[in-house]
């Protein structure tokens, strides 16, 4: 870090950037001053959650946003939103004449109490419920907080399940959310392998399998989604994956396979196959459709995937389909078969609604919930991959993990009494060998795709409803996707045009 200015020796405004950020060090920690009309701010320059240079996002007023995966960071005190949750440090600054220093960290400003002691059961253990739980102990509830999950561990980064994880590049402590200490240290009770088969609205109460009862103030349901089964001859053979034990089974089976056949080229299947390419395998993706991700990105961004894959020795079967499954080897409509020591299925999920149906509360294709998150009983919130919500004149259901998590802290807020309503922008990431996918927005429906630069490698597609530009996905331009993000979320599509003209 020798390169980087030292903060404490001083610097002046003509040394910030156009944008009036510089980045620098202190004590050889990044920081990052930024100048906000006549104040100057300093804060700890590197994301809390895959350590990306928040210096190379950008600054929209109140927050530092991180190019990685859009985490952001109050300038004033450090505190993060979704999918970051720690904190980064604030500095303290002297002026001297015209010059500036950064003098040292500033004490953590302590969290905020609150005099509400309702409970609070959480109905899951993914993302969306973390958030929720680690929010509601940020804002300084001091009631019951119980997160019931039917996974056999406690909330874990599933995006890597995945990706990294899946392809041996992550080790097993880089994937919880929080410690069991930590969990317990803040008073969250984390109840894992259990399973609720039932909501008690008159009572409050949820059931549990074993038929004890939790009972509740406020409940939350966070179930999720599970992965849709195929239905052929031998299907049983194939692997699911949704937890981090279906990966460690894939990955087990892996170890003795030659040969794999990924069924399914959504982005579950595509980093299936990435995953397991490096390690070593011989991977055919076989899919339905023309391109991989066709129906979601269109062809062109889809082409652009596929060939970045078979560039990494991943053969695809495009406009096919599964007629059966064997011990070492499938089937496709063609008659042809295809060798298949390992076979995963990522066909797509289903929103887990069983438990919403069966109490008596509204669902149509997850929960139906409104623009606060709550269902047709107050007293009962959805988020994540279940919640099914307002977004413009029609409602929506997104499988997104930062949707999932920023959703779990709307819905800590609405809890504690806050008037907010969920409204963020979408947002997730993808990767597959060399090409690094951002897409922001919402591209249902949409009926016009604009196509910049080169989306093998440094390129973004602008998605248009009825001439609105509703969602970009950016390859190599991280930074344009945290603009069109801003520029979405402020309805300025003056600047999206701006940026489809290249």
């Amino acid at each position: 870090m020798s390169e980087l200015m030292d903060l404490r020796h001083g610097f002046t405004q003509d040394d910030l950037d156009d944008r009036g950020i510089l980045v620098g060090q202190v004590d050889n920690a990044r920081v990052a001053v930024v100048a906000v009309s006549d104040q100057i701010h300093a804060i700890g320059a590197s994301c809390t959650h895959y350590h990306g240079n928040l210096d190379q996002g950008i600054f929209d007023g109140t927050c530092l946003r991180c190019p990685l995966h859009h985490a952001r960071y109050d300038l004033l005190t450090g505190e993060p939103t979704a999918p970051a949750f720690a904190a980064v440090a604030v500095y303290d600054i002297v002026a001297d004449g015209d010059r500036f220093r950064v003098t040292g960290k500033r004490p953590a400003a302590p969290h905020p109490q609150s005099s509400d002691t309702h409970d609070v059961v959480i109905v899951g253990g993914g993302g969306a419920a973390f958030a929720a739980a680690d929010r509601l102990r940020r804002r300084g509830h001091l009631g019951r907080v119980v997160m019931i999950s039917d996974d056999t561990r406690p909330a874990y980064d599933r995006p890597n399940v995945s990706k990294d994880y899946l392809a041996g590049e992550a080790p097993d402590e880089w994937m919880p959310l929080a410690s069991d200490e930590d969990l317990s240290h803040r008073g969250i009770e984390v109840l894992t392998g259990e399973s609720v088969t039932a909501i008690d609205r008159e009572g409050a109460q949820v059931v549990l399998e074993s038929g004890a009862r939790i009972g509740y103030d406020s409940l939350l349901l966070a179930t999720g989604a599970e992965p849709i089964r195929l239905s052929v001859p031998g299907a049983e053979r194939g692997h699911l994956l949704r937890t981090m034990d279906d990966a460690d089974r894939v990955i087990t089976a892996a170890a003795q396979a030659r040969t794999a056949v990924v069924v399914g080229a959504g982005f579950i299947g595509l980093e299936v196959a990435a995953s397991l390419r490096k390690r070593g395998l011989e991977v055919t993706v076989v899919a339905l459709e023309a391109e991989p991700l066709e129906a979601v990105m269109g062809p062109e961004l889809g082409a652009a995937i596929r060939a970045d894959h078979e560039a990494n020795g991943v053969r695809f079967r495009m406009g096919s389909s599964i007629v059966r499954v064997e011990d070492e080897a499938v089937f496709i409509d063609d008659g042809s078969s295809i060798p298949a020591d390992l076979v995963v299925i990522g066909i797509g999920v289903q929103p887990r609604t069983t438990l919403a149906a069966e109490a008596g509360l509204d669902v149509d294709d997850g929960v139906l919930v409104d623009n606060r998150l709550r269902s047709s009983d107050p007293a009962i919130l959805a988020a994540g991959d279940v919640a099914r919500f307002p977004h413009g004149d029609e409602r929506i259901r997104i499988e997104h993990w930062v949707v999932a998590e920023r959703q779990g802290q709307v819905a800590a807020d609405i809890i504690l009494g806050a008037d907010t309503v969920y409204a963020d922008v979408p947002f997730f990431w993808s990767v597959h060998f060399d090409v690094r996918i951002r897409f922001v927005g919402y591209a249902g429906g949409h009926d016009e795709r604009t196509i910049v630069g080169d989306l093998g490698s440094d390129g973004a597609v602008f998605f248009r409803r009825q001439g609105q530009i509703v969602a970009v996905a950016t390859v190599g331009r991280d930074r344009l996707a945290l603009e069109a993000e801003l520029a979405l979320e402020e309805g300025d599509q003056k600047s999206l045009e701006r940026m489809a003209a290249g």
